[in-house]
């Protein structure tokens, strides 16, 4: 059973300073929304000795399933450690106002989140949640973007400024009937595969060939 709000959202004359606390900064996010995702979140005592660093990559998903895989991942992490009061911290506005009541969970894949963090927040003896702005999350920020390096296999070093590897490229004439005009450059035979790699956004072929317009290309990474 789901505690009533009033006992899972103390009111502002609770003392911060109660002993147990266990203060958690989360953090999620996609590339591309859906796309690649992770959470991040920091937990750390009321001295602010450092408990735990969660970090998770979730495979292709939005932002605020990210959102909630964090908030899931603190609130296990917390019961699994018997750690029976949590306080947690994250920039997401959204998720934060849901877990507080104030807005509907309207969302068909959220929904299923918001109703498991209810139940994890029901076996804690005091729970609460709050907004903070992104630069006050800095922490959980690159645990998360830690893990969707990890998932994606980015190197966030100047590596990523290394040229693509020349790439194989398939040359498909366009088909007939096309109203487009004939040119004078050389043509490419349909299918055929040539040699080339990509800079810049544009293709580059090796021994000089010259696609000819109105053909469109498949690239293979060698």
């Amino acid at each position: 059973m789901v505690r009533p709000p009033a006992s899972l959202f103390p009111d502002e004359t609770t003392s911060a300073s109660q002993s147990g606390w266990v203060i958690a900064h989360c953090d999620g996010g996609a590339r591309g929304n859906p796309g690649p995702a992770g959470y991040g979140a920091l937990l750390q005592d009321e001295a602010g000795i450092i408990l735990a660093e969660l970090s998770e990559f979730l495979g292709n998903r939005t932002n605020n399933y990210a959102e909630y895989s964090g908030l899931l991942g603190c609130l296990q992490w917390a019961i699994d450690h018997g750690h029976r009061r949590l306080r947690v911290v994250s920039d997401s506005e959204l998720m934060v106002k849901q877990i507080q009541g104030k807005y509907k969970v309207n969302s068909p894949d959220l929904r299923p989140l918001w109703e498991e963090a209810r139940r994890r927040i029901a076996q804690l003896d005091r729970f609460e949640i709050s907004h903070a702005l992104r630069h006050k999350n800095k922490a959980a920020d690159q645990l998360a973007n830690d893990a969707m390096d990890r998932g994606t296999k980015r190197q966030r070093s100047p590596a990523e400024s290394v040229q693509t590897p020349p790439s194989r490229i398939t040359a498909a004439a366009i088909p007939s009937g096309s109203s487009r005009k004939e040119t004078a450059k050389p043509t490419v035979p349909s299918q055929s595969m040539l040699r080339g790699f990509t800079r810049d956004g544009s293709i580059h072929l090796l021994g000089g060939a010259i696609l000819p317009d109105g053909v469109f290309v498949k690239i293979i990474p060698e």
